[in-house]
């Protein structure tokens, strides 16, 4: 059913709101998880044998077959499994050997924990514009890889798909490698092709509102078993154990000569996270569905301006990104808590009363002057200032998505700037 009422009263102004239920979000225990998906991580709890590596062989332990999985499911050589998506990122540009405290590049609109990574792993994190639709922006980029630069990584932000290909050339003429940080996009495929199979490393998360959620977690992808092996004493193998994740002889890798993290992934997560592996194609669907409908009602919206895809399809689905053309932070602020007010969960990335981690002026840790900070990066920021950002769970009903249309015209239809 199509939903288009005109504009009326707004409940922001005291008027009734459009639907009163909670909005579904992880965080208010909307999942997309079965009994049978429980009884996997309670199996796992029943056999006592919570370490990755205790007696067993690898092939035999729970995250050693999720491994097997997510290479089967990635079309991928090696998976590690480990203790969230921050340390994916970070596990990749330690296994990658460069130089310390090297340079890398990243968008300049992801979430806060893209360079805390880059930190993390002994780098400094440089800054890229990205484009009106907040990809990554490709002639940025290639201005700014100057020699000191020795690795980009690339974030598909908010479950859209960066111009890998675009982006895998720049780094091919400057010969640095790619890290992509699929972190917010886990299944999400570009020209038919897993998103994080495109650079050196993938890096994804298993945290509550990612594809698979195992409450916290992530993976790593990479077709380099010398990355691969690195990585994984890095994660905290000891004593030999990361020859157990070959099959043949182990890449020549001193296991003595790194130090050890403790960034493993457990059995119990281990254990879910192969149960809701199973389950992950119904679950992207459900996303394309309801992004699609939603998306598909909105675009004759006079006003506002959805997020374009870098190809067709190539997202995930999980959240409505729309701009406000023209509009200033306090504008969109307004939008966002209007919708809110109808019943709709929205942020505006630029709310100015909004410490939000998507913008990049909130690092504290990186832009001590939030102000020159959004000087330095004024595109985006601008971008930013202008767009609203709403959470689609894969359980939304028709229902909802017919709760989000009539508000969203309501709320913009109202013409409020």
């Amino acid at each position: 059913m199509t939903v288009d009422v005109q504009p009326g009263p707004l409940a922001i102004d005291g008027a009734e709101p459009v639907r009163t239920d909670p909005w579904p979000t992880y965080d208010k225990g909307d999942v997309f998880i079965e009994e049978e998906d429980l009884e996997a991580a309670l199996d796992a709890v029943r056999a006592r044998l919570y370490f990755r590596y205790d007696y067993r062989p690898h092939a035999e332990t729970r995250t050693g077959r999720l491994e097997r999985e997510l290479c089967a499911f990635f079309a991928a050589p090696h998976a590690l499994t480990c203790a969230s998506g921050t340390a994916a990122i970070t596990l990749a540009l330690l296994a990658l050997d460069l130089p310390p405290g090297s340079l890398v590049a990243c968008p300049a609109f992801t979430f806060a924990a893209t360079p805390s990574a880059i930190l993390l792993a002994g780098h400094r994190p440089l800054l890229v514009e990205c484009d009106d639709d907040l990809h990554l922006d490709v002639a940025d980029l290639r201005r700014r890889l100057t020699p000191e630069v020795r690795a980009v990584v690339v974030v598909h932000m908010r479950g859209f798909a960066s111009d890998m290909d675009a982006v895998c050339a720049v780094a091919r003429e400057h010969g640095v490698p790619v890290v992509e940080d699929a972190v917010p996009a886990l299944g999400a495929r570009l020209n038919g092709r897993a998103l994080g199979t495109f650079g050196d490393a993938g890096a994804f998360s298993t945290q509550s509102d990612k594809s698979l959620n195992t409450g916290e977690g992530g993976f790593l992808l990479t077709r380099d078993p010398a990355v691969h092996a690195r990585a994984i004493v890095y994660s905290g193998a000891y004593e030999g154990r990361m020859a157990r994740h070959f099959d043949g002889p182990p890449p020549a890798v001193d296991d003595l000569a790194y130090p050890i993290y403790g960034l493993r992934m457990d059995e119990i997560r281990a254990a879910l996270a192969s149960a809701l592996l199973r389950r992950l194609p119904e679950r992207l669907a459900a996303h394309h569905r309801n992004y699609d409908d939603v998306a598909g009602r909105l675009a004759d919206v006079p006003g506002i301006a959805l997020r374009r895809p870098v190809a067709d399809h190539a997202y995930l689905g999980e959240a409505l990104l729309f701009r406000l053309p023209g509009a200033g932070a306090g504008a969109t602020a307004w939008t966002a808590a209007a919708l809110r007010a109808e019943g709709i969960d929205a942020r505006a990335l630029g709310d100015p009363g909004d410490t939000n981690v998507r913008a990049f002026w909130n690092w504290r840790f990186l832009f001590p002057d939030p102000a020159r900070a959004r000087a330095e990066f004024p595109v985006t920021a601008a971008r930013l200032d202008e767009t609203v950002d709403i959470p689609l769970s894969a359980n939304l009903t028709e229902r909802d998505r017919d709760h989000l249309v009539t508000a969203v015209r309501k709320v913009v239809g109202a013409g409020r700037r």
